[in-house]
């Protein structure tokens, strides 16, 4: 029996696969990523989205840059509503694990963060761990929301953040989950778990 083999250089998509539509901004997974808003804290006590999450997109994006808590040892957390942010405590159930190493090269690890899961709580969800507020520490990441204006399925999200941890070690923390409604969720809330969100910006995309 001959043996077919496949040349993916030669593999041409051109004629059969052709995309027709167009796309434009910043292509991100085959879609295009559109700024929607963006919001800068300045002693904040949290900073909410409550217009923009709706049905012109599938998928939401949010991007944190430098988040910087006025407390030391601080989580930043996240909450969604359902009622247009009159209430954040929507039902989630959570996994979450993380990897840290501190500057002293005494310690390295990845682990399963038990502490940092849900089950069926309408608690805020760490999205990011423990901060601290020296002046050169802070917390960026990202956060991707899916498909919040179903009203058929749960609403499933995913998180990564890189910490500055308060007693001065690296930390790489990955959240998923999902919120346990099958109403719409149209706003979404970040905060830290104690004092302010001193500086730091969010902005918030859709993607097409």
């Amino acid at each position: 029996m001959a043996l077919t083999t496949f040349n993916p250089r030669s593999f041409d998509l051109s004629d059969t696969y052709a995309f027709t539509g167009t796309v434009s901004g910043t292509n991100v997974g085959g879609g295009s990523l559109v700024k929607i808003s963006e919001q800068t804290a300045s002693a904040s006590s949290s900073i909410s989205f409550t217009s923009g999450i709706d049905s012109t997109y599938r998928t939401y994006y949010f991007k944190f840059i430098n988040m910087h808590p006025s407390n030391d040892g601080v989580l930043f957390q996240m909450n969604g509503s359902t009622d247009g942010g009159s209430n954040y405590n929507t039902t989630k159930t959570t996994t979450c694990f993380q990897a840290f190493h501190n500057e002293a090269d005494t310690q390295a690890v990845l682990q399963y963060a038990t502490g940092g899961d849900l089950a069926q709580s309408t608690a805020y969800q760490l999205i990011s761990t423990e901060i601290g507020n020296d002046n050169d520490q802070s917390t960026s990441g990202e956060l991707w929301l899916f498909n919040p204006s179903s009203t058929t399925y749960v609403k499933h999200f995913m998180s990564r953040f890189q910490c500055y941890y308060f007693n001065d070690n690296s930390t790489d923390i990955y959240i998923a989950g999902y919120l346990n409604t099958t109403s719409s969720v149209n706003a979404i809330d970040f905060k830290f778990s104690g004092g302010n969100i001193d500086e730091g910006t969010i902005t918030m995309y859709g993607i097409a």
